[in-house]
């Protein structure tokens, strides 16, 4: 039972973490299309890793959503209703880039099969 609640804590978290982003307006944030894509509570309920996917500057938006854990502690505070309001930690996520890379290489892998299959047919053809 307690991973079921500490599943539901975890996407309470994340969604309030989206929420909260929305009302932020520090450039550093809204310029680099921050998103929340998951977050991992401890069981103790003290720290919450908070991952993050964006468009720019990985290290500058992890600085400024460093600087507004502050303001984001608070609103989960408010908005979720736990004995304890965990720290927040911010890791950038890496796991868009590297389903990026997979379907790349994939396509890549696609590519050079087509590839011998047609140098393939064409050796038969000049063979006949």
């Amino acid at each position: 039972m307690a991973k079921y609640r500490q599943g539901r804590i975890n996407d309470a978290v994340a969604q309030e973490m989206a929420i909260a982003l929305r009302d932020v307006r520090d450039p550093r944030i809204v310029s680099n299309m921050v998103s929340v894509t998951r977050a991992d509570v401890t069981k103790d309920l003290k720290i919450a890793k908070v991952y993050f996917s964006c468009m720019g500057d990985q290290g500058e938006a992890k600085r400024a959503l460093s600087g507004a854990a502050g303001l984001f502690r608070r609103h989960l505070a408010l908005a979720l209703n736990l004995r304890i309001t965990p720290e927040l930690v911010f890791v950038p996520d890496g796991s868009i880039e590297h389903g990026a890379r997979i379907s790349e290489l994939l396509q890549q892998i696609g590519a050079e099969r087509a590839e011998r299959e047609a140098n393939r047919e064409q050796n038969e053809e000049t063979e006949q």
